[in-house]
């Protein structure tokens, strides 16, 4: 969605940089039926890339653009995960049961973020069936947690700019609704800002829902977490206004 202001430009890699090679992800699954997509795939290991989207830099730290970044963080702290630097991003390692998870939050502002996601899917020589994207969403309500094994980018440039370097958008990918409670031209300011007072109060809920969305996906599949998650309702229902008594008339 956003990114660095247009005067940003990434440093050049070498000629010899693998992202820049031809590779079909796909060829990484089952060739021989490729249509069958993500409900029939069965994965050769139990290896996952887990992205959570988002921008680097002090300005952008605890925004709601970056709440990919929050979920990445909250899985690596139940794994007892640590990022550390590397190439295109941060890194953590760590498993849940026989899962093994490599997280990666890009370093490459939101909108080149296909750039991490495609080296480090080469790197650890995964399929897009592995890959899970995790990512804010302003056309779900805050509060909602949606995963989908495919879809649009819906405007979204971090999405946008994945499927062009990975050549599809099936790829899964868990969307952090945001809302939209912001006047018309004020779409910027509302996702580079902060979330509410009463919004964070939810947060470790929410996180810790989100956590448990990328465990039932790697143990059990995304078509199971789809159908286990995407109908609760995690909220409380907004309190119901009652009608004002009227006063009553006086007795003469």
């Amino acid at each position: 969605m956003l990114g660095k202001d247009s005067s940003y430009k990434p440093s050049p890699q070498p000629a010899t940089d693998p992202i820049d090679n031809p590779y079909n992800l796909f060829s990484l699954a089952r060739k021989e039926d490729n249509s069958r997509g993500m409900a029939n795939f069965e994965p050769k290991n139990m290896k996952y890339l887990i992205v959570g989207l988002g921008n680097i830099g002090e300005e952008y730290w605890g925004t709601r653009h970056n709440v990919g970044f929050r979920m990445a963080n909250a899985i690596a702290e139940e794994i007892g995960a640590t990022f550390t630097e590397q190439r295109y991003g941060a890194v953590a390692r760590g498993r849940i049961k026989n899962a093994e998870l490599v997280l990666l939050k890009p370093s490459t502002y939101m909108n080149l973020s296909g750039e991490a996601v495609r080296y480090w899917l080469q790197k650890e020589n995964l399929p897009t069936e592995q890959l899970l994207i995790l990512v804010d969403d302003l056309a779900l309500d805050f509060g909602t947690l949606r995963l989908k094994s495919k879809g649009s980018d819906a405007g979204h440039n971090g999405l946008k700019n994945i499927a062009q370097l990975l050549g599809t958008a099936e790829y899964a990918r868990l969307r952090f609704g945001l809302g939209s409670r912001f006047s018309k031209g004020r779409q910027i300011e509302f996702v580079l800002g902060h979330f509410t007072p009463e919004e964070e109060q939810y947060m470790p809920l929410l996180t810790k829902e989100a956590v448990a969305i990328v465990r039932d996906f790697c143990l059990s599949g995304v078509d199971r977490a789809m159908n286990w998650h995407n109908k609760k309702s995690l909220l409380p229902p907004p309190e119901e206004q009652k009608p004002d008594t009227p006063t009553p008339l006086p007795n003469y």
